[in-house]
């Protein structure tokens, strides 16, 4: 019976010791987990993110919104600018548009069925020029309005058969399709609706200089498609800088203004235009 007290008392005392022995254990375990919590954070804001978002950009018009590739937007504006060019007027466009959505989805495209390539799927073996010519959208573009003015009332026609007029398709029918589409990028990429392109693309890696932007480059480029690159209208002004825009990651470009509106090439901007360059609108500003 004397042993009781003994045994009860070393096991009490025991489980004092296991207890406290815990606790430490336990304090250190936190304060190595705060300290790799602080060097984590620290190596994050230092490391480049892991998932980068992809480059788009965005078309809003009264008519609807698009969200497109840039490659799509760089053929819409292309395909803007040269019926600016030919002074085609607006259904031409519309007509233009619906064609490339259901031939290529607007995208600069090396096969199709035989020997169909290019944005229209136009055809070497019938007479529309050759593979390095066709794969040219400027190119594609004029002798796709080239066919189209020759077509009688196209104006009037309704768009599947204006388009299939010129393609000769095996299922015209279809251009009808898009061409609720086509009235937004007409209306964008015209000009005839402002601030309506917004496109974004990824910066470089932060520790590599930003590449500077070619701008005299892209006003050749520009020429190219539109013919002289003055402004005189408003809605010409917009033409040129929704192309501006369109091609922004191509040219380097972070900022085009216009008209007291510009664009930047920010997250944070991508709701579209915001406040700025010079009012009066006497020329797009790139940078």
């Amino acid at each position: 019976m004397a042993r009781e007290p003994i045994r009860t008392g070393r096991f009490f005392s025991v489980r004092l010791r296991f207890s406290r022995g815990v606790i430490t254990i336990a304090a250190i375990v936190a304060v190595l987990a705060v300290g790799i919590s602080v060097g984590l954070v620290h190596l994050l804001k230092r490391a480049e993110p892991l998932a980068v978002p992809e480059a788009y950009c965005a078309v809003r018009t009264p008519d609807g919104a698009l969200d497109l590739d840039p490659e799509q937007a760089q053929i819409a504006a292309t395909i803007a600018a040269v019926a600016a060019r030919r002074r085609l007027p607006e259904r031409a466009a519309v007509i233009a548009y619906a064609t490339a959505i259901q031939e290529s989805k607007m995208f600069n495209i090396s096969y199709g069925d035989r020997d169909s390539v290019g944005v229209f799927q136009q055809r070497e073996s019938q007479g529309w020029g050759s593979k390095k010519q066709i794969m040219d959208p400027v190119y594609a573009t004029n002798r796709f309005f080239a066919a189209l003015v020759k077509v009688k009332d196209y104006r009037k026609l309704p768009v599947a058969d204006a388009a299939q007029a010129v393609q000769r398709s095996a299922g015209g029918y279809a251009y009808a399709d898009h061409e609720g589409q086509a009235r937004i990028l007409a209306g964008a990429f015209t000009g005839r609706v402002p601030k309506a392109v917004h496109c974004w693309y990824p910066p470089g890696p932060k520790r590599t200089p930003a590449p500077r932007p070619r701008t005299d480059e892209a006003r050749r480029q520009l020429a190219r498609a539109l013919g002289s690159t003055a402004i005189t209208s408003e809605k010409r002004g917009w033409l040129i800088a929704a192309w501006s825009v369109a091609h922004a990651q191509k040219f380097s470009l972070t900022r085009v203004a216009y008209a007291g509106a510009a664009w930047s090439n920010e997250m944070e901007a991508d709701r579209g235009w915001r406040a700025g360059g010079q009012a009066a609108g006497r020329q797009v500003e790139l940078s």
